[in-house]
């Protein structure tokens, strides 16, 4: 049997790094920058405002309280502003635009609020409520990292400097397929000896969670010439085929006996669920082969697929978290495998990190189970057996 570590190498380097692209920037959320984003323009890109109130010399109310003309009235906006004459005031709003000759804002909460003339009842230190050139981001300097998730705030500092699309690492284009002639799409009414096909459902939905983009192929039957017919087409847009069942040692393994001898290499993993793996290129297109079982299937999302897609897409941090909890009952595990169990996690102020307890039993069929879990409990290979009270390694999902 091939380790988890190991087989998790294997399955990263099938993928490589994706491609760098230019997208608009709505397009770009959560893709990662493929190179440094160099700012146009300084933030802010010239002296303005801080509040609403009024620009004057400092000298001008050192001796406050004052009464001074109001010369100019400046919105935010405004390009044509006149420089401020000594012993006036110009009125002016949020985001304008210093006027030459201004040292101060005095906020209007400090002045009478007149447009004419202006009471102004405190004094203003030199630089007061002024935003400075630059003092953000000074233009020509890097206001983004290459490598640099983009959420929110950053696609938003982008705009700001005045990019209206980034160059980022492509989202890969993954191919789903489920087989087992046992599955039937909802809501076809199922006959004795049928299920509704889900695996397509998870993985796409968990695939997608990540930034890819997938197409998904439901329920391809147990006959390798129809497998072969209906995927061979599609192989040309995929960066990554990913398929469920097939693979297993027995009768009917329409995966394994359609691409043993196509250059996709088959293997047991030190693991449990989701011994029966396969990996390797077919057409030159990146395979991963998952078992059947839908606990298997999300568990080899969780340990091989969603760090290797994250990290050919430019992350740098495709780990989930891991603690450690005080198990809430006695656990056990088959020698030579490393176990993971759905479980809940539940911090605890009087723990280092909290407790865990495990939800549902060890069968890879059981999905419901995995729907109330937060964690998975993680039992190393030479482990078989954890008491109650021991402490464990948690995945927090």
């Amino acid at each position: 049997m091939i380790s988890v570590d190991d087989y998790r190498d294997e399955v990263a380097a099938l993928l490589g790094t994706s491609p760098a692209t230019a997208l608009p920037l709505a397009a770009a959320a959560g893709l990662v920058l493929a190179e440094d984003v160099r700012a146009g323009v300084s933030l802010p890109p010239f002296d303005n405002s801080a509040m609403d109130g009024y620009a004057v010399r400092a000298a001008d109310v050192a001796r406050a309280p004052v009464t001074l003309p109001v010369a100019d009235d400046i919105p935010a906006g405004r390009v044509d502003v006149r420089p401020l004459e000594p012993g006036t005031a110009h009125r002016i709003m949020t985001g304008a635009p210093l006027p030459p000759g201004a040292d101060a804002v005095v906020m209007v909460e400090d002045t009478d609020g007149g447009t004419e003339t202006v009471t102004i009842s405190a004094a203003a230190q030199e630089g007061a409520h002024i935003r400075r050139t630059g003092e953000d981001v000074v233009a020509g300097s890097v206001a983004l990292h290459a490598g640099t998730v983009l959420g929110h705030s950053q696609l938003g500092l982008a705009a700001a400097v005045g990019l209206a699309e980034v160059r980022v690492h492509r989202p890969l284009r993954v191919l789903v397929a489920s087989t087992g002639t046992e599955l039937i799409d909802a809501p076809a009414p199922l006959r004795h000896g049928q299920i509704y096909e889900s695996n397509s459902v998870m993985l796409a939905a968990a695939i997608r969670g990540l930034g890819c983009e997938v197409e998904v192929v439901r329920s391809v039957v147990d006959d390798v010439e129809e497998f072969r017919k209906v995927i061979e087409p599609k192989l040309a847009d995929a960066d990554l085929l990913v398929t469920s069942g097939g693979v297993s040692a027995g009768a009917y393994e329409v995966v394994k006996d359609a691409l043993s001898g196509q250059g996709v290499e088959f293997a047991k993993i030190a693991m449990q669920p989701g011994g029966p793996q396969g990996r390797g290129r077919w057409q030159g297109v990146p395979v991963v082969t998952l078992p059947g079982n839908p606990v298997s299937v999300l568990v080899s999302f969780e340990a091989f697929l969603r760090p290797a897609l994250l990290t050919a897409m430019g992350h740098t941090d495709v780990s989930r978290r891991r603690v450690r909890a005080r198990l809430l009952e006695a656990m056990s595990s088959p020698a030579g495998r490393r176990q993971y169990r759905r479980g809940v996690f539940t911090p605890s102020d009087r723990e280092v990190t909290g407790v865990v307890g495990p939800r549902g039993g060890p069968g890879s069929h059981l999905l419901a189970a995995f729907t109330q879990a937060n964690c998975l409990i993680v039992l190393p290979e030479d482990v078989t057996s954890a008491e109650e009270g021991q402490e464990v390694d948690v995945l927090l999902l």
